[in-house]
């Protein structure tokens, strides 16, 4: 029955997720001619969506994780089921083994019948006679008994793995309706924060925002994967409301000036979506909800195909957030973490790449210029973030344009190609809606 319950959620939360979707997709309709396009939903109407897509996305992870549950039992040897099976399955042996026993039993008794000598009495031979008789009647329980045993035994393990089966299936359908929802979910933010930027909301300010990497070895080799973590911190003295972290790889080969970015592909995990998926192509990874000093961890997984070309690379990782009321801000820069690429068949990497939890590229505005300076100098623009005081730092986890990694761990010409690459996503929000109207 609980089965049942699963699935029938599943279900429902599979029927549901479209329907969050089509309150979400009339905000790209801008591409259609004039004639054919639709009045572009409100931000009122794209909240409450959101709001919506949330609660839905929030029943499916729930039920996903009921159904994880329910999958663990059916497939668990104590399920009653399955202990039942066991149970028929061993009475069908016992009956075997009996109807074999029967069946010895009638050819010892015929055996001693036509073993009685010529001076065997009568009785003596009635009694051989009913021995025999006696041996055959037994033999044809125990024969009746074994089919009875082995029908129940097979439709007591039919039970059992067709439960299991049903458990899997339901277990399918969650699985796809949370991606379906997380999709839906992406789509509703997405579609909200651009419509709020458009409409020209409160400006994005610098926040005490970090998103550092550990546990990257200093060296990846071609055709492996590697796993690490990036911890996304909320140093603010508020709860914010959707969190987005962005995470890019950019590398190079030996010489440095041939991009070899394709050859890397970069998955991520958290506790509430357990299964690997593609960092999207806009590098942003969504992470929901952070109260005020919180931290919440993502599992990153690299993989450099095979034939990757022996160079350079680093990954880069920055933090934004929008509040419901339609504040936001972000880290002023980027994080950044050096790593080697080798080539495949050069055996595992090692030790721990830098940068990511010592400072930030920073890149603010419109205006400027790109530079760099020094081994552990900046690489930035100069305008507008020129102008940031000491208390501006100190409010965003780190200097707005120093990067933690010196010119041997972090080349700044490759940390500033990838800033470049990585576009919007790496650069304080203030870019996506700037402070001041009239930028």
């Amino acid at each position: 029955m609980k089965i049942r319950r699963i699935l029938a959620t599943a279900v429902a939360v599979a029927v549901t997720t479209p329907a969050a979707l089509l309150s979400v997709t009339p905000a790209f309709a801008d591409s259609k001619p004039a004639a054919q396009a639709q009045a572009e939903p409100t931000v009122e109407e794209l909240e409450k969506a959101a709001a919506e897509a949330q609660k839905v996305y929030d029943k499916a992870v729930a039920a996903e994780k009921a159904g994880v549950d329910v999958l663990k039992a059916a497939l668990s040897p104590e399920a009653p089921l399955a202990v039942a099976a066991k149970a028929a399955r061993k009475k069908a042996d016992d009956a075997a083994a009996a109807k074999t026993a029967a069946d010895q039993a009638v050819t010892d008794a015929k055996a001693a019948l036509a073993a009685l000598p010529d001076t065997a009495t009568d009785a003596e031979r009635t009694e051989a006679e009913k021995a025999v008789t006696d041996a055959e009647t037994a033999a044809a329980t125990a024969a009746t008994a074994e089919t009875d045993a082995k029908t129940a035994a097979t439709e007591a393990e039919d039970a059992s793995n067709d439960a299991r089966v049903a458990a899997a299936r339901a277990y399918g359908v969650l699985q796809k309706a949370a991606d379906d929802a997380l999709a839906v979910k992406t789509a509703a933010d997405e579609a909200l924060a651009k419509a709020r930027e458009e409409e020209g909301g409160p400006a994005c300010v610098p926040a005490n925002l970090r998103a550092t990497v550990s546990g990257l070895p200093s060296s990846v080799v071609a055709g492996t994967s590697t796993t690490f973590s990036l911890r996304v911190k909320n140093g603010t003295d508020k709860t914010l409301d959707a969190v987005t972290t962005y995470a890019y790889v950019h590398t190079t080969d030996a010489t440095g000036l041939k991009t070899t970015d394709a050859y890397m592909h970069l998955q991520w995990s958290t506790a509430a979506s357990p299964k690997w998926h593609a960092v999207a192509k806009d590098h942003h990874i969504g992470v929901g909800a952070l109260k005020a000093g919180a931290q919440t961890d993502v599992k990153l997984r690299l993989t450099a195909d095979a034939k990757a070309p022996a160079g350079h690379g680093v990954v880069l990782t920055t933090v934004d957030y929008v509040n419901k009321d339609g504040s936001c801000g972000g880290n002023a820069g980027m994080d950044t973490t050096a790593f080697e690429v080798r080539a495949a068949g050069s055996g595992t990497g090692s030790g721990t790449g830098t940068g990511g939890s010592t400072g930030s590229t920073g890149s603010t505005g419109d205006a400027g210029s790109t530079g760099t300076s020094g081994t552990t100098g900046s690489t930035g623009t100069s305008g507008q973030q020129a102008q940031g005081s000491a208390s501006d730092e100190a409010s965003t986890g780190g200097g707005l344009a120093s990067t933690g990694a010196s010119d041997a761990t972090v080349p700044l010409g490759i940390a500033g190609a990838a800033a470049v690459a990585l576009g919007g996503a790496a650069v304080l929000v203030v870019r996506r809606r700037r402070a001041g109207a009239g930028a």
